[in-house]
């Protein structure tokens, strides 16, 4: 019988990823136990290099309230982006990449934990001190995690799954791509409720049976 995954395209500093974030728990919570769930970094903005402007920081903050408000997903929005601040996903990526590569199970988590700082603690996920303390409270010896995190292996993984993004033509996140053996259907392409992914997941669970 062919492997059936669900990967899950996503970027940890995505905020419609954040909005999707139960979503996803409660797939993994209904499904798991006969789905494979998987988590694939797309790269949001990976090697950005100038800090953002006043009014890109606007248009961002837009984004998240619509998020909040569709979602009731919590951000604080005050002081959010400081000035200076460059809005690289690289880093927090390669820190799940980096989780993987010590604890496959401690992802999912790790990835929730790196969204929610970001959000709502507003901690700077781009510094890897802030992602091994992060690491560390998730259970991983932080500076093992500091190791990994800055090894050829966590970095060129982290291009990797990039790549792999754009080869399946994901253009946005959060996405849902489900794989049968050797053949692959996009289920979601952004946010969607868990009612109307329950669905779509349900026929391609009963098509491929």
């Amino acid at each position: 019988m062919s492997e059936k995954i669900l990967w899950y395209v996503a970027d940890p500093m995505c905020s419609w990823c954040w909005g999707f974030m139960p979503v996803i728990d409660r797939i993994r919570d209904e499904y798991g136990g006969g789905l494979k769930v998987e988590l694939l970094l797309g790269g949001l903005r990976p090697g950005t290099k100038d800090s953002i402007s006043a009014a890109q920081r606007q248009e961002i903050l837009h984004h998240w309230h619509t998020v909040h408000r569709t979602t009731g997903q919590p951000f604080r929005f005050e002081g959010a982006m400081p000035e200076g601040f460059v809005y690289d996903t690289e880093p927090a990526s390669r820190g799940v990449i980096a989780v993987s590569l010590i604890n496959p199970l401690a992802v999912f988590p790790f990835f929730k934990a790196v969204q929610s700082a970001f959000y709502v603690a507003q901690q700077n996920v781009t510094d890897p001190i802030v992602l091994s303390q992060l690491a560390a409270n998730a259970g991983l010896d932080a500076q093992r995690f500091l190791r990994t995190f800055e090894s050829e292996m966590a970095r060129n993984l982290a291009l990797a799954h990039f790549q792999k993004a754009r080869q399946w033509g994901v253009r946005g996140f959060p996405s849902l791509i489900a794989q049968s053996g050797e053949n692959y259907d996009l289920l979601a392409a952004g946010y969607c409720q868990f009612e109307e992914l329950r669905l779509k997941l349900d026929e391609w669970l009963t098509d491929i049976a």
